[in-house]
């Protein structure tokens, strides 16, 4: 795509259209604070794959092309911004679809707006068990909100996986006060137990987003005899965790979450990053032609040579091919329509990260699974390496090679 085409379709994306002939969808997240590298990750992936199906005409909507015209709302990782985004989206009118939102508190503050007005949404890159679980709970018969991430089920028990791969036995867990941090824990407790309880859990602590100092809980760890941290949280506090380990000279593994990917641990950690294990559905190396095309156009447009989040870009990039597969098979731009059609695609959706093949299906109260897209299959096990992140297991490279049909972006 020519780069100062695609430039203009990303700069008109900014704006608010009101054009008959367009679809139009809003993106939200962090855009500022501490989620900002996950929040602005996705939403330049997701306004990417708007400005190249927006390049080809649009989507074909019952033999019409039609455009996609793009909302953006900051949320700021506040949950009381959530609320009032949830609120604002809710009451627009001919809003088709919402994909966004990074923290799971924020989730729960304003998707309830969502779910009442019927009003489609996939959510990425909030991962939190919460996010859906709570539909579950309260046994919503019809639901609109979709999820495509890899949820704290699928990486605790990776986490967990890893820990006892390594012949650990004993381990702290470190979490921050956040709902995604509580949830992580619970999701890890539950994981070790599941697992035949092969992990002692020696100490478990707590910290506060903006702690400048976690020497007291690493200490506890320490004395406690734990053989590796695995630890769940959002922001730059995990590098306060990376970095007073390596001050105190301990060489215990941080294994966590996905979020140990982002830039502002990896950057504000430096050395001391490298060897942190965590689950990631997206790695920025050329593994199929798809990643490769996809690696290549955000770096160019968005004149960068790292991803602040790969796993957020990804995400925005491929749950925008997989709504736009849903309005076109939907043949209309409504939001109940397109629900339907994202519980039952017909044909495969070729992404940056794995080819789609029905991510999601009828919604089961009993099973929030149905409307969560990713499972073990789409979900690696990343580790730093000199300031970036590298598969940890090259079995799990290859696996995603033969997945493509043998074919490795060059």
């Amino acid at each position: 795509m020519n780069k100062t085409l695609i430039a203009t379709l990303l700069a008109s994306a900014l704006g608010v259209a009101h054009a008959a002939d367009g679809i139009t969808i809003a993106i939200t997240g962090p855009f500022s604070g501490g989620s900002a590298p996950m929040g602005v990750s996705m939403r330049d992936g997701a306004k990417l794959a708007i400005a190249e199906i927006n390049a080809d005409g649009g989507i074909d909507v019952g033999g019409k092309k039609m455009k996609i015209d793009v909302i953006e709302r900051d949320d700021e990782a506040k949950n009381e911004r959530g609320a009032l985004i949830g609120q604002e989206l809710a009451a627009m009118p001919n809003l088709s679809a919402v994909i966004g939102t990074a923290n799971t508190g924020v989730v729960l503050a304003g998707d309830k707006f969502l779910q009442e007005k019927g009003i489609t949404k996939i959510i990425t890159p909030a991962a939190g068990s919460a996010s859906m679980t709570q539909w579950r709970d309260a046994k919503a018969p019809e639901l609109s909100m979709f999820r495509f991430a890899a949820h704290d089920g699928i990486q605790s028990a990776m986490v967990v996986e890893e820990a006892i791969k390594r012949h650990f036995t004993k381990v702290a867990i470190l979490h921050d006060s956040t709902n995604f941090g509580v949830s992580g824990r619970n999701d890890l407790e539950a994981q070790i137990k599941a697992q035949g309880d092969k992990l002692q859990v020696v100490a478990t602590e707590k910290f506060n987003i903006g702690d400048k100092d976690m020497t007291a809980q690493l200490l506890r760890a320490k004395s406690a005899g734990a053989q590796a941290i695995l630890i769940w949280g959002i922001g730059p506090e995990l590098a306060v965790a990376a970095n007073g380990k390596a001050k105190m000279g301990m060489k215990e593994p941080l294994i966590g979450g996905w979020t140990l990917s982002m830039a502002n641990y990896i950057d504000n950690a430096g050395k001391n990053a490298d060897g942190t294990l965590m689950p990631q559905t997206f790695i920025e190396e050329p593994v199929t032609p798809k990643a490769k095309s996809f690696i290549e156009s955000y770096h160019r447009n968005y004149d960068v040579k790292r991803m602040s989040s790969a796993v957020s870009a990804a995400q925005g990039y491929d749950a925008v091919l997989i709504l736009a597969a849903a309005i076109h098979q939907a043949g209309s731009a409504d939001t109940k329509k397109i629900k339907d059609a994202l519980e039952d695609l017909k044909e495969p959706v070729v992404g940056a990260i794995a080819t789609w093949n029905k991510p999601f299906s009828k919604w089961n109260p009993a099973d929030e699974n149905t409307h969560e897209a990713f499972t073990r299959a789409q979900t690696v096990m990343g580790m730093v390496k000199d300031g970036h992140v590298t598969f940890a297991h090259a079995e799990e490279k290859a696996n995603l090679v033969r997945a493509a049909g043998g074919k490795q972006g060059k």
